[in-house]
């Protein structure tokens, strides 16, 4: 049984990291709960990440992950470069991590990601009881010289009260990177709000097979934002290729 106050380690997760704009931004707001609002932008984050072995952690095993939400506004991760995220699913494929996350504030269900990589096309699939629910297609390259490193921050609801974690990674990033389509495939699950607008406009983001991170040793309470404050813009992004935008096929909605 995971203490959900241990902190634990994960290396070399095959990673893909990226946010965007929704198709619904109303819809998006809605999923916040009191205190928190979104972005002026509304963005929408998503990690699809794969731990495909024990030995690659501290004590939390192998598993699948794909979390997303609404990134926030008012409140930043250390450095200010990233912002906060409101974690609205937490699909995770071993019940030891799901636990581990409920007990932080995630809402952990069961789901299994899978990311799959061949001659240059990365292809990743969230499932929910074998059924695929988010399908994304992605032009990848090579890792380099370049590493990312900084802080993620993640508010959740624990028993009620509102906590913020504060995770750590270093991530080597392949170049070329380029995000092709984000599918969301089924119209009646909860996670279909939170689909991307067409065209597909996404504001960062980052793919790497040697990414490792921190789940931390503990949280904090999370204050309401200010009420002067401004949200910031959207981040400067890039759309999909105009090829696919033209192929008539779906591009998150």
């Amino acid at each position: 049984m995971l203490d959900p106050a241990d902190p634990h380690l994960v290396v070399h997760s095959r990673m893909l990291y990226f946010r965007w704009l929704p198709a619904d931004p109303d819809a998006v707001a809605a999923l916040l709960p009191p205190g928190l609002r979104a972005r002026a932008d509304h963005q929408v984050f998503m990690n699809q990440y794969v731990v495909d072995d024990d030995a690659q952690t501290s004590g939390v095993g192998a598993y699948s992950l794909t979390y997303l939400g609404v990134s926030l506004a008012g409140l930043d991760a250390p450095g200010g470069a990233v912002p906060a995220g409101w974690w609205t699913h937490y699909l995770c494929s071993e019940p030891q991590v799901r636990r581990y996350a409920a007990a932080r504030g995630a809402p952990a269900t069961d789901g299994r990601t899978r990311l799959t990589e061949h001659g240059g096309t990365l292809m990743t699939q969230t499932e929910v009881d074998g059924v695929p629910l988010i399908r994304v297609r992605v032009h990848v390259g090579e890792t380099g010289h370049v590493v990312l490193n900084g802080h993620h921050r993640y508010v959740g609801d624990r028993d009620g009260c509102l906590v913020s974690g504060v995770y750590p990674f270093v991530a080597e990033p392949v170049s070329p990177f380029e995000i092709e389509s984000v599918d969301f495939l089924d119209r009646d699950h909860p996670v279909y709000p939170l689909r991307p607008a067409n065209p597909l406009l996404i504001t960062a983001g980052f793919y790497s097979p040697r990414a490792s991170f921190a789940y931390p040793g503990g949280e904090s309470a999370v204050a309401p934002p200010a009420a002067g404050h401004r949200a910031p813009g959207a981040q400067t992004g890039h759309q999909a290729p105009a090829r696919r935008a033209r192929s008539g096929r779906p591009s998150g909605s």
